[in-house]
C-alpha cells in the first residue's frame, strides 16, 4: 500500500482488495501511520474495486482510534460499487466521503 503525503496530511492509497486475506496487511499499516503520530489521514479509495465486512471493520476500528486520540479520517475517490457497500453498511453515515483527494485534504 503507497503512502502519500501533502503536508502533515498522510493519504493511504487502498489496495484493490481489502477482504479477509488483505485486511490485516491494511490495518497494520493505517495503524503504523497512527502509531508514527498521524492525526490526519485521507484514505484513497481510487484503486480499490472490492470491499468486505472485514475490510469495513478495520475503518471503522480505523474511526474510532482516531476519534479517541483527536486525529481525523476521512475517505475519497469510492468507486460506485464500494460506496455502495459503504452506503448499505451504514458507513456511509460515519465517514465523511470526497469525491477527489483534493477536497479531502482541503477538509483536514
Amino acid at each position: 500500500m503507497d503512502i502519500r503525503s501533502a503536508g502533515d496530511v498522510k493519504i493511504p492509497v487502498i489496495i484493490p482488495r481489502v477482504d479477509a486475506h488483505t485486511a490485516k496487511e491494511v490495518e497494520a499499516k493505517l495503524n503504523d501511520l497512527v502509531n508514527g503520530g498521524s492525526k490526519r489521514i485521507v484514505c484513497d479509495f481510487s484503486q480499490n474495486d472490492y470491499i468486505s465486512s472485514a475490510g469495513l471493520r478495520v475503518f471503522l476500528q480505523m474511526l474510532k482510534i482516531m476519534q479517541k486520540s483527536g486525529g481525523k479520517i476521512v475517505l475519497c475517490s469510492l468507486k460506485p460499487q464500494v460506496k455502495e457497500v459503504f452506503d448499505m453498511a451504514g458507513f456511509s453515515q460515519l465517514f465523511r466521503i470526497f469525491d477527489t483527494e483534493e477536497d479531502a485534504v482541503k477538509e483536514l
